[in-house]
Formats: C-alpha cells, sequence, structure tokens
C-alpha cells in the first residue's frame, strides 16, 4: 500500500479487495495448522480414528490460548487503524510496543500453567475419554505449548502489519508458515512415523518460523510502523485501550472454548470416541468457512477503523455493505457445500463408515445457517472496529454462551429419552443458536445505525489529560 490515507480515498471495492485477498489467505492458512494436522493423522495407519479423537480433545485448551491471543492481537491492529486515521504515528507505535509487553505476559502464564496442569486440563475438558485418548492429547500439547505463544506473538504482529498497510506482507506471513507446517508434518507422520508427536513439532516448528519474519517486519528502517525504545514503556491506558477493543474477540474465542467443552462433554456422554471424531472432523470444516468469514471481516477492520477515526461515516456504511454482501455469499456457498456434499467432506479426514455415516448428519446441521453465521460475524467485527466493544460482546456470545450451552445441555437428553440418540441433539441445538444468534445480532445492529449518519461524532476514549501520548 502506497499511502494509508489511501482507506479513506481509494474506490471501495478494490480497498477491500486489497485487504480482503491477503486477509482471507491468512485466516485460511491459519487454520491449515491444524486441519493439515487432522487429515494427516486422522488418515494415519496408527489408529487414525483414535488420533483424531485425541486431537479435539486439546481444542478447548487451544481455544483458551487463542482467546488470550485475540485479546491483543485485535485490540491492538483496531486501535492502531483508529490513530491512524487520526495521523498519530507515535501512538501507533506505542500501540506495537504495548501489545508485545501484553503478549509476553499472557504467553508466559499459559506455557508454564499448561506445563504444570496437563494431565487436570485434560481430564476436565474430555472426562470419560479412553486412557489412551487422553495420553496422546497430552503428548501432543507438551510439545504444541511453546508453539502456541509464537503463533499468539504472529497473530498479533500481523494484525498490527495489515492495519499499517502492508496486507500483502501479513499475508505471506501466514502462508509461509503453513506451507512449512505441510512440509513438516508429510516428513513427520508419513515418512518418520512419528505419530501425533510429530504433528506437534511440524506445528511448533512452523509456527516459530513464522513469529521469526513477522518481528523482523517491525525491525527494518522501511517500515512504516517500527519497535522504538520510547514505544516499550508501559502504558496503561494503551493497555486499557487495546484489551476494551480486543475484549470482543477474546470472549467470543473465550466462549468457543467454553461451548467445545461442553460439546465435549455432551458427545463422549452419547456417543463415546467416534462422536469426537465427527466433531473433529466436522468442525475442522466448519472452522475453514468461519476463517474466511473471518478473514473478509478483518478486511474491513482496518479500513472500516480509520474511516471512523477520520469521521468519514459515509465510507464507513460503504465497507460495512460491501462486506456483509461477500460474507453472505461465503455463508451462502458454505451452507450449500454441507449440504450436498457431507460424505466427501468428512472422508477427508477419515473414512471408516461408522464416522461417515454419524459425520453426514452431523455436518448438515452445523452449516445449514451458515448465511446467518456470516450476518452475525460481520455485525461483531463491525462493532469492534468502530469502538463498541461491549456491543460486540453481546454479539459475539449470544449464538455461543447465550444460546448454545443452555441448547446443547438440554437438547441431547431430550432427544435420547425420545429416540435413543442424544448426538443428534448436539448437532440441532448449534442449528438453533445460529438463528437465535443472527436475530439478536439484527436488533443490535438496528438500535446502533446513527454511526453511519454524517453528523456522528465518535466519543474520545482517554481522559482529558491523556489526549495523546506525545511527550509521555
Amino acid at each position: 500500500m502506497d499511502s494509508i490515507t489511501e482507506f479513506e480515498t481509494k474506490p471501495m471495492g478494490k480497498l477491500l479487495w486489497q485487504y480482503a485477498l491477503p486477509a482471507v489467505a491468512s485466516q485460511v492458512v491459519t487454520s491449515i495448522y491444524n486441519i493439515v494436522d487432522r487429515i494427516f493423522l486422522g488418515n494415519s495407519p496408527m489408529d487414525g480414528k483414535m488420533l483424531l479423537a485425541a486431537l479435539t480433545i486439546t481444542f478447548p485448551l487451544m481455544n483458551i490460548i487463542h482467546a488470550f491471543g485475540s485479546l491483543v492481537g485485535a485490540g491492538s491492529s483496531a486501535r492502531m487503524s483508529i490513530v491512524l486515521g487520526r495521523k498519530d504515528v507515535r501512538w501507533a507505535e506505542k500501540i506495537l510496543g504495548n501489545s508485545m509487553l501484553l503478549t509476553f505476559l499472557f504467553g508466559f502464564i499459559f506455557v508454564v500453567g499448561g506445563y504444570l496442569w496437563m494431565h487436570p486440563i485434560m481430564n476436565l475438558f474430555a472426562d470419560g475419554a479412553s486412557s489412551q485418548v487422553l495420553n496422546a492429547a497430552c503428548e501432543y500439547m507438551y510439545i504444541v505449548l511453546p508453539g502456541m505463544f509464537l503463533l499468539t506473538v504472529t497473530f498479533n504482529l500481523v494484525g498490527l502489519i495489515r492495519s499499517s498497510g502492508y496486507p500483502m506482507k501479513g499475508m505471506w506471513i501466514m502462508v509461509g508458515g503453513a506451507a512449512l507446517n505441510i512440509f513438516l508434518d508429510f516428513l513427520f507422520i508419513s515418512e518418520f512415523g512419528w505419530g501425533m508427536k510429530g504433528a506437534a513439532w511440524a506445528t511448533t516448528l512452523s509456527m516459530g518460523a513464522s513469529a521469526t519474519v513477522a518481528v523482523l517486519h517491525f525491525v527494518q528502517p522501511k517500515s512504516f510502523i517500527r519497535f522504538k525504545r520510547h514505544a516499550w514503556a508501559p502504558k496503561f491506558y494503551i493497555f486499557r485501550n487495546i484489551l476494551a477493543i480486543g475484549i470482543s474477540p477474546f470472549s467470543m474465542n473465550f466462549a468457543a472454548f467454553a461451548v467445545v467443552a461442553v460439546l465435549n462433554r455432551q458427545l463422549i456422554r452419547f456417543g463415546g470416541d467416534d462422536a469426537m471424531t465427527v466433531y473433529g472432523a466436522a468442525n475442522s470444516y466448519m472452522g475453514l468457512i468461519f476463517m474466511m468469514l473471518l478473514g473478509v471481516c478483518q478486511a474491513m477492520q482496518p479500513i472500516a477503523g480509520y474511516n471512523y477515526g477520520a469521521r468519514r461515516n459515509d465510507r464507513l456504511r460503504e465497507v460495512y455493505i460491501l462486506t456483509m454482501k461477500v460474507c453472505v455469499l461465503i455463508g451462502i456457498l458454505g451452507a450449500a457445500s454441507a449440504l450436498i456434499f457431507p460424505r466427501t467432506i468428512i472422508g477427508f479426514f477419515n473414512s471408516e463408515s461408522e464416522i461417515l455415516a454419524m459425520g453426514a448428519p452431523a455436518l448438515r446441521y452445523l452449516l445449514v445457517f451458515c448465511p446467518l453465521i456470516a450476518f452475525t460475524v460481520t455485525n461483531s467485527q463491525l462493532f469492534q472496529s468502530i469502538d463498541q466493544p461491549w456491543i460486540a460482546i453481546v454479539t459475539s456470545l449470544s449464538r455461543q454462551v447465550i444460546f448454545l450451552i443452555p441448547l446443547s445441555l438440554i437438547l441431547p437428553g431430550l432427544c435420547f429419552e425420545a429416540t435413543g440418540d442424544g448426538v443428534t441433539g448436539v448437532w440441532q441445538a448449534c442449528a438453533i443458536c445460529d438463528v437465535l444468534g443472527a436475530a439478536l445480532s439484527a436488533v443490535l445492529l438496528v438500535t446502533h445505525r446513527q454511526v453511519f449518519r454524517m453528523d456522528y461524532v465518535p466519543p474520545e476514549r482517554r481522559p482529558r489529560k491523556e489526549l495523546g501520548p506525545k511527550g509521555n
């Protein structure tokens, strides 16, 4: 990007495409980190069904780490977009340094805590799973934990790279890491026969490579925003502003942890290890679609945030409508593919007949209302971009926590009593919550539509004595 001011001058279609392509690619390749592991492990001759179930058990812990990574990464990138809209480069540099301090703090806590309490954590998330599955899950996480910290560093820095005007570089950092992960998975699992240990080392090494390249970007003199000595001084108003915006994606990811933990226990209760295998496969494809939606929305974020800060509300409305159209189209295509080719999709991860039979209806339930998921995700990202964190939180949590957790605790038992099939009740709960979450999201959007008016003035988020970090 030649100039950061293109956010408010370039035609919106070209601008969104310029940012959407690398953002979608980054999100898709991020999901590949886990999807490739699942494909290689699920088709491994070393009891692939068991290995895929073990990997599924790790989802809650990985979601917690992702949640804290998004707390800092999404919050800092959204805040940087807003301050660059106000032409305050020094403040943007302070956001870069302070976001790294937060990333190091959270990373240290989770790596140390994970090593100290790994087995109790895995037992909590998958009570009732076989000991073989639990031991394989622990083996994977012992190796991956440092890599997960490196991934949060990468997420944070790639978001800031994109927000400061380098979308393609952010994309290539993520693509390069994913390509390395695929190669190492093939080498360690297929060639060396390392199984779960091979998948873990492949993921950790590729995450380390991506983090290294991302750090180097902010060291280079030609980068628009760089690491500066003044930027590393802790500023609590910057911590507060990063966390205030990041609380929405954090809540969404933390809710995903709670949801997956509840679903895992319900699936084990009513369907055993096979239900866990199916969920691992179906969730992988659903996650791929979700990452595409999130990529488009993340392309909207710096554009919307910059124009919100620059008070170009006409362009804010324009990018929102265009993003919504693209996301709903992705949702329609995702739903259609799941409804037409469910067995083919599940078969990529494990082709055993009982897994295919259980997985086809599961995938249909999970994705039938994918266009409504697209609507909810776009609205949540809009509220996050325009500094409305609490509304974004409600939008994010409505689908997963307010509706899905209660439904997943009630419906499986009712279905089991009525038909003897409690697992179907889990899938039905997921479909119903998509409808309810979209309805609440629509209500919140209507009640906050004033942000699109030309005379709307965004509020300041700092005390008067902190109006600008210059000289601090």
